[in-house]
């Protein structure tokens, strides 16, 4: 029977690293994804899931089971992501995922039900929506990623973000707005999901 998160914390903040691994294993793949949809292409998606899980390392020895561990975790990831979005924007680089491969914005449809011309249709989608994504701010973009990717609970939003219901509610509602505005601006978009649209494809 699988141990407990509890039972890993504990393990693993004696030194058992075996425990630690159960705890990665557990959790990597919701770790992947929010650092992939933060920064929109795989290389920093990677090191930035492998830096959280450094970060979570160091810093169990002072979880104290306050809030839930997957909450904790995902704050941890929220502040890595933040971190790296800003150095990038010192140097004023931009990085967007040339690759269509793994995890991009949902929609869940096998591709062998698909066309060639729809498979490519689809895959422009999700690089156009993933390049709308990069375009919001940190914060925005940390909280559409955390309700509408990963489903947290507003009351799980506010324990990540350490802010009150309010304001994940305003923060929330502001970052759709954003999205809303920034894909109206991209006709090809609108147009493409259109097309999906009536092949109930959406």
């Amino acid at each position: 029977m699988a141990l407990s998160d509890d039972v890993l914390i504990e393990k693993s903040k004696q030194g058992d690293l075996d425990a630690f691994e159960q705890l990665v294993r557990r959790y990597e793949n919701k770790i992947y994804n929010i650092c992939y949809r933060f920064m929109g292409n795989h290389a920093d998606a990677s090191d930035l899931a492998q830096e959280t899980f450094i970060r979570l390392y160091k810093a169990l020895p002072k979880f104290r089971g306050e809030s839930g561990f997957m909450t904790w975790l995902y704050r941890i990831c929220g502040n890595v992501c933040r971190d790296e979005l800003r150095r990038q924007q010192r140097r004023q680089k931009v990085f967007l995922d040339e690759s269509s491969n793994g995890p991009v914005l949902s929609a869940s449809i096998r591709s062998q039900d698909l066309l060639p011309e729809e498979m490519l249709e689809r895959q422009e989608l999700k690089l156009m929506i993933q390049s709308c994504m990069n375009s919001l701010s940190e914060d925005h973009r940390l909280i559409l990623i955390l309700r509408e990717i990963q489903g947290l609970s507003y009351e799980e939003l506010a324990e990540v973000l350490d802010c009150t219901l309010g304001t994940v509610k305003s923060r929330l509602s502001r970052a759709r707005l954003a999205l809303k505005e920034i894909i109206s601006a991209e006709p090809e978009l609108l147009s493409t999901g259109y097309r999906h649209k009536k092949k109930g494809r959406v």
